[in-house]
């Protein structure tokens, strides 16, 4: 195999944690994983792989980089995890760095690779390994290390108090009753219809957003609440560290508030990682065999409100529109359809990337590479060429990013790469679109 060369990138989390440990300690935590965590897939998935680089052609980082065989999958999992099992877990401090820097930032998690591999071998799942031994010896990027402190200590990604977060809704709503009279957002309404969760960011730097959404429930008539205690926020940065304890915290804080509240059903915003954490991860890690109360991603709720006609759109976007298939809500969930039902809703001239759907290339942000910070981001700007140059070829002027870290992600692939497009979230778009009865304008 080509010799691993990248360039020095220095991370706190990683580094300084590395120099207050020892091999003892990397033992422990590389054994509790394999014997204690790891399921019978790891047997089979590496016994199986017979090398044939079928996955090398569909990852992005590989493409990105000229066809650089250290950042085919199969490379990179030969690079981790067989290198850990090889060595029957005796390995060193340095290995810990290679193995941290491969599994977080230079593998999102996208499963893309999954289409490709003849045998279903999910990668993801064996850097996910790789991402939670290090999890538990400490070796993680400092931001995801933090926001991840953050979920532990306030359920929430900014260190926002409650007293914060009541306060931000209360001026939203005064804000919004500037457009829609007597617009409400409800807090701790008991026996609501829907339970809504919104994005950390949407509480303190992108409060237009939630701001929005409020707009769509208003108009749309919803039976609708948010949380007026911890719990508010969807997100759950520890999935990226692998921090399996902090995950299904979050993720069980959320149903609680749901079970207090007695909601029928929970509805998040566009935030592909969130969504897997609160129907997939979370929910197994808990030991709950399937969700107890319906948790519905953004697409899934335009999806009813468009084809109901709870709202109608006034008038369609002219100019060309394109679109990203987030790797949590297509190739995870199957959202394809849907997503399309809306966006066709909403623009008259939708150019598809080339691949699509199931196929897409993945943001290049997901997985935790956006949430290492600065010291990581032209690692993902770098393996986000390809999506680059993929978005530039539709010749669009818009790109639908109905996930915050696609939407961040092409948003830094956009200004790095002067592709001149715009990004936009579905609820932005729908929220500017749809008609407002006259007799709801203040």
């Amino acid at each position: 195999m080509t010799e691993f060369v990248r360039k020095t990138v220095a991370d706190i989390g990683i580094d300084k944690t590395l120099e207050e440990i020892d091999e003892v300690r990397i033992k422990k935590a590389i054994d509790w994983v394999l014997k204690r965590e790891a399921s019978a897939r790891l047997k089979v998935f590496v016994d199986t792989c017979v090398r044939c680089g079928m996955c090398s052609t569909s990852c992005h980082h590989y493409l990105s980089h000229d066809n650089d065989p250290t950042y085919a999958p199969a490379a990179k999992v030969k690079q981790t995890i067989w290198d850990i099992l090889n060595k029957n877990g005796n390995v060193g401090k340095e290995d810990i760095k290679k193995y941290a820097r491969i599994a977080f930032s230079e593998c999102n998690l996208c499963r893309r690779c999954v289409q490709f591999c003849p045998f279903g071998i999910d990668i993801a799942y064996l850097i996910s390994l790789v991402r939670r031994i290090c999890c538990l010896i400490g070796a993680v990027p400092q931001y995801i290390q933090d926001q991840a402190l953050s979920h532990m200590q306030t359920t929430n990604m900014l260190w926002f108090r409650q007293d914060e977060w009541l306060d931000t809704v209360q001026w939203l709503e005064d804000e919004l009753r500037a457009e829609i009279k007597n617009a409400r957002i409800p807090v701790g309404k008991k026996d609501a219809e829907i339970l809504y969760l919104a994005h950390g960011l949407e509480a303190k730097y992108m409060t237009g957003l939630l701001a929005n959404m409020a707009k769509i429930m208003n108009v749309a008539k919803v039976d609708w609440t948010m949380p007026d205690c911890d719990g508010w926020d969807y997100t759950n940065k520890s999935f990226y560290a692998q921090d399996h304890e902090t995950l299904q915290k979050v993720v069980r804080t959320h149903y609680e508030v749901a079970f207090k509240l007695n909601v029928k059903r929970i509805v998040m915003g566009e935030c592909g990682h969130a969504y897997r954490t609160g129907i997939y991860e979370g929910t197994r890690l808990i030991g709950w065999k399937e969700n107890p109360i319906p948790y519905l991603y953004g697409v899934e709720f335009f999806y009813e409100l468009l084809k109901n006609n709870r709202i109608k759109i006034s008038q369609k976007i002219k100019e060309p529109v394109t679109l990203q298939d987030p790797c949590n809500i297509i190739r995870y969930r199957g959202l394809r359809e849907k997503l399309r039902y809306i966006v066709n809703s909403l623009c008259e001239n939708f150019i598809e990337m080339s691949p699509k759907d199931d196929h897409n290339y993945c943001c290049s942000a997901g997985g935790g590479m956006i949430d290492a910070g600065p010291p990581w981001k032209m690692a993902r700007i770098e393996g986000g060429r390809i999506k680059a140059e993929q978005i530039k070829d539709t010749g669009a002027k818009i790109v639908i990013a109905p996930c915050h870290t696609c939407h961040k992600g092409i948003e830094d692939l956009n200004d790095y790469y002067k592709l001149g497009v715009h990004v936009k979230f579905l609820t932005d778009m729908i929220a500017e679109q749809m008609e407002i009865p006259e007799e709801m304008r203040a």
